[in-house]
Order: structure tokens, then sequence, then C-alpha cells
């Protein structure tokens, strides 16, 4: 079993919204509008987490991604990681994810990820998840120092740290 990322005692905060989104915990619930932002998005979503990663792939079935919602389900109720989706305010439509994972680099103790839906990035909706998700990691989790590989960290760097 993983070790869990944050303490105990700390309550993992379940909600975090804006005008614009909310973000609150991925759920195997979530499947539907999930797999819709994903599979619309697939050239925008690659190299999200590496610049090798073959995710998502246009092959990615609806029953796949059901799968990967119940691991991010599991290992959010178990804090070892933490996906959260990101939906509209009326949650009638998923527009990003946000990750936050364990680092296997010793000079961060968490890596987070975000994403947000390919449509939405007319309207800025990247930049602006990535400010207000920042902000929040820093303000509400215990973490010292976080990563953000691919935004802050160029991946050529990542790699050799």
């Amino acid at each position: 079993m993983k070790k869990p990322l944050v303490p105990a005692n700390f309550k993992v905060p379940q909600r975090l919204e804006t005008k614009r989104f909310l973000v609150r915990m991925l759920t195997i619930y979530d499947v539907d509008k999930d797999y819709d932002a994903v599979m619309t998005s697939i050239s925008h979503l690659k190299g999200v987490f590496s610049p090798y990663s073959s995710w998502p792939s246009k092959n990615l079935t609806k029953e796949q991604d059901l799968i990967d919602l119940g691991w991010h389900q599991k290992e959010f109720q178990e804090k070892t990681s933490f996906a959260y989706t990101v939906m509209k305010p009326d949650e009638s439509q998923c527009i990003g994810c946000v990750y936050i994972y364990p680092s296997d680099k010793r000079k961060f103790d968490a890596i987070v990820f975000l994403w947000a839906r390919k449509s939405e990035l007319k309207n800025g909706l990247d930049d602006e998840l990535f400010a207000v998700v920042k902000k929040w990691i820093k303000e509400k989790w215990p973490f010292k120092n976080v990563a953000y590989p691919g935004r802050e960290i160029p991946w050529s760097k990542w790699k050799s740290l």
C-alpha cells in the first residue's frame, strides 16, 4: 500500500469554487462528462503528464476511462493522490482536471498537473485555472515544495532533476 501524501489529520479540501468553475473530487459518476472532455481534447492533452506519455489515445474507451476514474477515486479516499474534476458551475460539463501526486524528486513533496478542455482555451481557462489552483495549493495544502512540471519547470529540466 502506498504512503499517504498528506498527514492523517489533514482535512483534504473538497471543493474550490469560482464564478467560472467548480473543482471537486473526480469520481466514477463523472465518466460521461470526463470522457467527453478527454476525447474532444486529445491533441491538446498529449504531453500534459510528460512528453513521453501516450495518454490520451484516440483508442481510449469509456470503460478504460471508468477504470481510471475508479483508480483516482480510490487513491483520493486513501489520501495517496488527489484527482479533481473541473466543472462548469452548474456541473453541466467537465472543463478540465487537476491532479496532485507525490513526487519522486527529493526536492519536491508534491507534483501538480492540470488541464483545461480544448474548447475552453480560447476563453483563457487554462491560465486562470493554473493561477487559481496554484494559490489554492499554497494556501490550503500542507506542501512545502510543489512542482508544476511542463508549466514552471521545462520537461527537459524536470527529467534531469
